[in-house]
């Protein structure tokens, strides 16, 4: 499998990165291992967790992903891995782990103790790449700089990153991390698939030009590429299926943006080109995704072994110019098929 370099960092990975969000709900200890070993076996060296997964997030799973990786991890050479792990961050309205009170901030308090708290979960004795999971604009920037670079300093992590960021957070903390003298941002994790295109204005020219990797997730629009939702369908066990059976306003919203009239027909039109090519949807759509060259990896999901192949059959895929030409004259007939998700009130 193809490489590529995280921003200006020594760190080279994998052009799919394997992201753990399912593990500990969807997909149970054994699954997730078996997932993880044939993404491992297939030369998928990049691995991404967070604090609060599993998803949907619940006090009581708080953890469990980073747990799972960990044990995992145990039989594997560490150095073989590039794995990347989140600090929650700012209170944004969804999920507070329990043992915090209040707003949570990236604060130094908060980032040196939630990183000895991911490092005792995955059971190892430093992270690749620490990211921050949503900015905190009202924190002061260069406060979660210096704290990150101590950490690097002390080996606990080798680079850092900002996730669900907007243009202004990247801009605002490489000016920071410039002017006090501090260590960079080298990635952003965003929301980037061919429903949700947002990241080819603005977003794209920041990477460009200040040599910051995109790390796109949800390159399936959470699912919504597969075609599964089509027609009104919401198969047992998918997770906006999940999503609506618990009821909660924040997840209804979600589901809103995700499948709509808008979004539902791009999937239409992807499939007519996919078909034309005779690629399935999975495919076609995770290696649109990674065929972007401020894009470093695509992150990819799965709650059961048998969805990666389709996945994975994209790492050595390059789509041609004609290919590509038809996928965005897509988002010409529909622009921004999905809504704001108020990521800039944050």
């Amino acid at each position: 499998m193809r490489q590529r370099r995280l921003g200006r960092s020594g760190l080279v990975v994998s052009e799919i990165c394997l992201g753990t969000m399912t593990f500990g709900d969807q997909a149970d200890e054994s699954m997730s291992f078996r997932i993880m070993d044939e993404a491992y076996d297939k030369g998928v060296n990049f691995f991404d967790a967070a604090e609060m997964y599993p998803v949907p997030p619940r006090a009581e799973t708080v953890g469990l992903t980073e747990t799972i990786v960990g044990r995992w991890l145990k039989d594997k050479p560490r150095e073989s891995l590039i794995l990347a792990t989140k600090i929650t961050g700012a209170g944004h309205g969804w999920f507070v782990p329990p043992v915090r009170h209040g707003m949570t901030s990236l604060d130094r308090h908060q980032i040196v103790r939630q990183v000895e708290a991911s490092l005792r979960r995955l059971q190892t004795d430093y992270i690749d790449l620490y990211q921050t999971h949503w900015p905190d604009h009202g924190m002061r920037h260069e406060e979660t700089l210096s704290a990150l670079s101590d950490l690097k300093r002390d080996g606990k992590i080798r680079v850092f990153g900002t996730s669900n960021d907007t243009c202004w957070g990247v801009m605002k903390g490489l000016w920071a991390s410039e002017r006090h003298q501090l260590d960079r941002m080298e990635t952003v994790q965003n929301n980037f698939s061919l429903i949700n295109r947002r990241c080819e204005s603005e977003l794209a020219q920041v990477c460009r030009q200040e040599q910051v990797s995109l790390l796109p997730y949800s390159p399936l629009g959470g699912g919504v590429l597969t075609g599964k939702y089509q027609d009104g369908q919401f198969p047992e066990g998918a997770r906006f299926a999940i999503y609506l059976s618990l009821g909660r306003e924040r997840q209804k919203k979600m589901v809103q943006r995700f499948i709509n009239d808008r979004t539902l027909a791009v999937v239409a039109r992807v499939k007519d080109v996919a078909d034309s090519i005779g690629l399935n949807l999975v495919t076609l759509a995770t290696a649109w995704s990674k065929q972007h060259e401020f894009v470093a990896s695509t992150i990819i999901g799965a709650s059961h072994v048998d969805q990666l192949d389709q996945s994975l059959a994209a790492a050595d895929l390059d789509l041609d110019a004609e290919t590509m030409d038809r996928l965005g004259s897509i988002e010409d007939e529909i622009p921004n098929a999905m809504p704001e998700d108020g990521l800039r009130r944050l």
